[in-house]
């Protein structure tokens, strides 16, 4: 029976990433809100199935009670995240939230197989992680001073690390972290943040070969710091970053090659200088050498993954716990043995698609700060799924970094969660200029509306329009009027601002001027009723427009 469980839900788990994954890529395609939001919706109530198949069917195989609290705490976080951000910033990224929320829930499922004392301290610290960064969207789009701290990120940033140099934990050969009150620390994790947002105030309005050096030497100094402590995962995701918006900002391909080309030189040192940077490239080359000492880990995570194959063991059909800390570096490799490869590949593809989302959001943005700080975040985000995909399935050497919002780490989860309410900041921002032009173009074409309706009232009222007009009003208009060829005998050119029917049956009215006008009170009939004096005509012309309504009779 526990078989026949343990096989039927792996398939519908990953049927529900399957569909879940496709719709994140449809509504990027999707230009029509209201089949966006429909989509939408329906992603939440597959991240709900998710979990409502996962925890009940680990709660069979295990008999751990633990599970079925377990999903009810994610659930409701689920609704509360989903509602709350509805609630408060009504025009934040739902498509960005989902996508977070669902990376969530595969990191908490996976969390609970492997232990459920790591799954409950992941899901607290996740969820007064969200807590506290509810506050970052509307921080980011307020408080405009963000943007003109740029030292103080550079001294903040390299003072954390500074401290972890000083006084960190060495951790794997690495001095990563840092212990007070009985809680551990990853600054590096951190400093992502401030070194993006210091590149980006540097690099916001002067692009000169003068503040590219500067930027260039504040962070070789971030990244030697990380070398120095031997922590070379984060140094590659600063350097790439610093790579990347150097060259978004100033457009010259020179500055980017010349960042590979150091970036590799750097890599070759490191390689010289560092024990265990030889001892990774060594195992990289051939895990099977030392297979019971330094290639243990990726050995084991490579069985994982040939042991899930396409569909994966199934949950508690695998033998995750075999990984060496499948919890956090390698817990990529845990997912594919028991959710299977077709299952990781799409949790690559949710990946991307979050990066295409914060690309998307920094090509809009108009001011050069927001822009590069959405650029920096994405590819520090971006690079980093890189480099833990890379390491676990033996295509480049491990670089001990996390998977973002899945593998376990409180310091990893939290700095990413603070990255995505950046993201959602500029989102927001972004919604808002483009409303703030859109609204500025509606009372532009409004304006030119009205004046060409007055304009048109004035030759009405004066004596050039006898001479304008020939026959029974089917003559031309006057050349002081904006008229299109079409509006002859009051048919009406959008060009010219009369767009809407109402409008356009008062211009025909008004063009029947041998047909019951009456010369000396302004008066026009039709079928003998009186419809109004012409000045009263143009001020209710004037008012609705200026409402945005059609005139009609």
């Amino acid at each position: 029976m526990n078989t026949i469980v343990s096989q039927a839900s792996k398939y519908i788990l990953l049927a529900l990433m399957v569909l879940f994954t496709i719709e994140t890529y449809m509504v990027l395609r999707r230009r029509d809100e209201k089949s966006r939001n429909r989509i939408m919706r329906k992603q939440i109530g597959l991240m709900v199935m998710f979990n409502l198949v996962a925890y009940p069917t680990m709660y069979l195989l295990s008999g751990d009670f633990q599970m079925l609290v377990m999903f009810l705490a994610v659930v409701c976080f689920i609704l509360v995240v989903q509602v709350l951000y509805r609630l408060i910033y009504r025009r934040a990224s739902l498509i960005l939230l989902n996508t977070m929320c669902m990376m969530l829930s595969v990191g908490f499922v996976i969390q609970s197989r492997l232990g459920m004392d790591t799954a409950m301290k992941q899901f607290i610290i996740t969820s007064l992680a969200t807590l506290i960064c509810f506050i970052i969207p509307v921080f980011i789009r307020k408080v405009r001073i963000v943007s003109r701290l740029t030292w103080l990120y550079a001294v903040a940033g390299i003072g954390l690390l500074g401290v972890v140099l000083l006084f960190g934990r060495i951790t794997g050969g690495a001095q990563l972290s840092v212990s007070l009150g009985g809680i551990t620390f990853q600054f590096s994790e951190f400093v992502k943040i401030t070194v993006v947002l210091f590149m980006a105030g540097m690099l916001q309005n002067r692009h000169d070969f003068k503040t590219v050096l500067v930027v260039t030497l504040v962070a070789a100094v971030h990244v030697g710091i990380l070398a120095l402590s031997a922590d070379l995962g984060a140094a590659l995701i600063y350097f790439m970053a610093y790579i990347v918006m150097v060259f978004v900002a100033t457009r010259n391909p020179g500055y980017a090659f010349l960042g590979l080309g150091g970036m590799a030189g750097a890599s070759i040192i490191a390689y010289r200088l560092f024990e265990h940077v030889r001892v990774r490239v060594a195992v990289w080359k051939d895990p099977f050498q030392d297979y019971e000492g330094t290639g243990y880990q990726i050995v084991q995570a490579l069985f994982g993954v040939c042991a899930g194959g396409w569909f994966g063991t199934g949950l508690f059909k695998g033998n995750p716990d075999m990984i060496p800390l499948a919890y956090e570096d390698f817990t990529f490799a845990a997912i594919c043995e028991e959710f299977g490869v077709l299952f990781a590949i799409c949790l690559i593809l949710l990946c991307m698609g979050m990066y295409l989302l914060i690309v998307n959001i920094a090509t809009k943005l108009e001011k050069p700060f927001y822009r590069l700080v959405a650029v920096g975040l994405g590819t520090e985000y971006a690079f980093q799924v890189f480099l833990t995909v890379g390491g676990t399935t033996k295509f480049i050497p491990m670089t001990g970094i996390t998977l973002p919002l899945i593998s376990y780490g409180g310091s990893s989860i939290m700095c990413t969660i603070i990255m995505i309410s950046i993201i959602q900041g500029l989102y927001i921002m972004r919604t808002d200029e483009s409303q703030a032009r859109e609204e500025e173009r509606m009372q532009q074409r409004l304006r030119r509306r009205i004046s060409d309706q007055e304009q048109y009232l004035k030759g009405y009222r004066s004596p050039a329009r006898r001479d304008g007009y020939s026959g029974q009003g089917q003559g031309t208009p006057v050349q002081n009027v904006r008229y299109g060829e079409n509006s002859r005998n009051g048919g009406g050119d959008a060009r010219a601002g009369y767009a809407d029917g109402g409008t356009t049956k008062i211009i025909r009215k008004l063009n029947r001027s041998q047909n019951g006008q009456n010369p000396a009170d302004g008066r026009e009939k039709k079928n003998g009723q009186e419809i109004g004096d012409t000045d009263e005509l143009a001020k209710k012309i004037e008012e609705q427009t200026k409402n945005g309504l059609e005139i009609h009779y």
